[in-house]
């Protein structure tokens, strides 16, 4: 099977083009490299291009035989999207219709798509279920709902499979130490922390302690990278099989504090850290936590990461990451 990578470059998607080629497809990486590295495209045939460039994505699919896309292009920084909308709409809708007729040009009608929690916008209730109101409170969450609308409308009018995964707090990094987090600006809160128990930062900073949680912090549910990759492949063979449109979110279930994660990394990092106590962001919510019972039953997924897991593999892909001046 030829399985094109759209952002194949990128954090997660590099992860699952290692995990696609490690389990005997064929990948092919297509990325712009605005935010992806070309170092970390390591798995299968490299393409440098742009979603926008139908006559490129044309040749690509008719050269390669392709039998599905895994789609990783979206821009993701909430902040940015407000301050700049229409880069959001452009890239996150306008290139990912673009992809999607060139897919159905090229008779391709598979499609993994990327989404988030953003989706849901503020949580009525926790822990977050796929049927329950999405009503997201930014462009960014905006943009990824609305093309898992149009994927839906495909499906009815073209028979266009798809898989929505709507993901948590995505971290960690690959155990091997080849690839991992590499964001420029990074807004993660675990390299961030990071940065801070590695001395690129003096302090990190904790956005709002009167939270009604165990400690006055907010609560995350975080999932390692490669527990996000194993899960898109059980989406891709659950399409190859036959399977039918579908979404799922991907969360680990469990939910932890700002001061939680603060602590865990100066336990595994053995580094003691400025942390430096602010004001709540407006739009937070106290709590996001998944469930994500339906991944696990339908595509017979499980978690393998724990939280000390998730630490220890990103604080390890740190000090590379450091020395490579990334």
């Amino acid at each position: 099977m030829n399985i094109l990578v759209a952002g194949g470059a990128g954090y997660i998607g590099s992860h699952v083009c290692k995990m696609l080629s490690k389990m005997g497809f064929n990948v092919i990486v297509y990325d712009n490299l605005s935010k992806g590295y070309k170092e970390f495209a390591k798995w299968g045939d490299f393409v440098i291009g742009d979603l926008s460039d139908s006559q490129l994505l044309d040749i690509v699919f008719k050269k390669y035989k392709i039998d599905a896309v895994m789609h990783f292009c979206a821009f993701i920084e909430v902040g940015e999207s407000v301050i700049d909308p229409e880069k959001y709409y452009i890239n996150n809708v306008y290139n990912t219709i673009n992809l999607l007729e060139a897919m159905r040009r090229n008779k391709i009608d598979k499609f993994i798509f990327s989404s988030t929690a953003a989706v849901y916008g503020m949580p009525t209730k926790i822990p977050i279920e796929e049927d329950d109101e999405k009503k997201p409170i930014n462009p960014y969450g905006k943009s990824k709902l609305m093309i898992e609308d149009i994927l839906e409308d495909y499906d009815k009018a073209y028979n266009f499979k798809s898989i929505r995964f709507r993901y948590f707090n995505a971290s960690g990094a690959d155990p091997d130490k080849e690839i991992g987090e590499a964001h420029i600006p990074e807004s993660h809160l675990i390299p961030l922390i990071l940065d801070a128990a590695i001395g690129r930062r003096e302090s990190i900073k904790v956005f709002g302690t009167d939270y009604p949680t165990k400690d006055g912090t907010a609560v995350r549910d975080y999932i390692h990278v490669n527990d996000l990759a194993t899960a898109h492949i059980k989406g891709l063979q659950y399409l190859l099989d036959g399977g039918n449109t579908n979404y799922f979110n991907l969360g680990s279930g469990n939910g932890y504090t700002v001061k939680e994660i603060i602590e865990t990394v100066k336990k595994i990092t053995k580094k003691d850290f400025k942390v430096i106590e602010v004001e709540r962001r407006a739009g937070d919510p106290p709590f996001l936590i998944a469930k994500s019972d339906k991944a696990k039953k339908m595509l017979d997924w499980d978690i393998k990461y724990s939280l000390d897991d998730i630490v220890n593999t990103a604080w390890e892909w740190h000090q590379i990451l450091v020395q490579k001046k990334l």
